[in-house]
């Protein structure tokens, strides 16, 4: 019996099959695809990325329940479908995930994320002035590279990943995940105190209305409360315009002395240095509640103030030292 036709052809065409196994596959898509899932691979038996979900996890667990895992896993889908998984408006701080942690030294995501959180706690606290002032992080005490803000974005926009690395000359040495540049005048000015003072890690600089206010007044500071004690000696820098001269870098550096952490611009703002990003956190909150007491009291006037004396002064600041808690001086340990 003769074979059925199809279309005046064979149903079974030997030569059309002959054709398909002669084809030559697209080599550049099979590559393609075996380095993906290389790169999945290496990701998925990272133990960075198992501790990293572990701990979403387990913060899940803690928070939601077990139920919350998958509602976890829901958004995770709906993010990668291009869903709103955080809320509007929100920018995660911690932007660093995966393998993108290996490019960076030791210690310095968790210090590039400490650091994004204090813009974000500025911001908060309704001090921030636009893409103005600066917050700077020095990487290790063996390096002369630092991290700030890059000039263009918000306080709430900062994240991990965008601070920009600079070294003491002004050269960039890793720009971040933006491509904005470095403002010249903040850079003078932490610069310059970082280069003079290794032993600060950490420099914040605000000129809110009542620190600019405390800052032109010839008193200066007074020791009116706890807080200005615990801040301990402060410093005093006469203002020259905008901080882009070399001669401006040995003034600052000068005028902030050898020990102080805490330096007033005059008729412009402060700066407040810690030896750690906690330490510089703290120096100007309590700077903030300082001048904020001194203005309430200014209209009493002087006459009428009673000083802290200066033993006392000492003694407060030497018991927050000792304690090493960083705003809690009267902290003890448990037996």
């Amino acid at each position: 019996m003769a074979e059925p036709q199809v279309n005046g052809v064979n149903g079974h065409n030997s030569d059309d099959e002959e054709e398909k196994s002669q084809r030559p596959v697209d080599i550049e898509a099979d590559v393609k695809e075996m380095e993906r899932r290389k790169r999945v691979e290496a990701i998925m038996n990272s133990k960075m990325f198992r501790e990293e979900l572990e701990r979403v996890v387990g913060d899940s667990i803690c928070e939601t329940g077990a139920d919350g895992i998958s509602a976890l896993l829901s958004d995770v889908m709906h993010i990668k479908q291009g869903g709103g998984g955080v809320p509007s408006g929100v920018i995660p701080i911690n932007d660093i995930r995966g393998l993108e942690s290996m490019a960076y030294a030791k210690g310095e995501k968790q210090l590039r994320c400490k650091l994004a959180a204090v813009y974000r706690l500025i911001e908060l606290h309704g001090w921030t002035q636009g893409i103005y002032n600066h917050v700077t992080a020095r990487i290790s005490q063996d390096t002369e590279h630092f991290l700030l803000n890059p000039f263009g974005i918000l306080y709430n926009e900062v994240t991990a990943s965008s601070l920009i690395k600079v070294n003491m000359q002004g050269e960039t040495v890793e720009e971040g995940s933006t491509n904005f540049g470095v403002n010249k005048a903040g850079f003078m000015l932490h610069s310059a105190i970082h280069a003079a003072r290794p032993d600060i890690k950490c420099i914040i600089h605000l000129h809110t209305p009542n620190i600019v206010a405390v800052s032109t007044m010839k008193c200066g500071l007074m020791p009116l409360c706890q807080e200005a004690c615990l801040i301990g000696d402060v410093s005093y820098h006469s203002y020259r315009g905008l901080t882009v001269s070399e001669d401006e870098r040995e003034a600052l550096s000068k005028d902030l002395g050898p020990n102080n952490k805490v330096m007033f611009l005059r008729n412009h703002g402060v700066v407040c240095c810690g030896s750690s990003i906690e330490e510089a956190w703290l120096m100007t909150f309590h700077t903030v509640l300082a001048v904020d007491t001194q203005l309430k009291m200014m209209p009493y006037g002087i006459d009428n103030l009673v000083l802290i004396d200066e033993e006392t002064r000492a003694r407060v600041r030497g018991t927050h030292e000792k304690s090493g808690q960083f705003g809690f001086p009267y902290w003890f340990p448990v037996p």
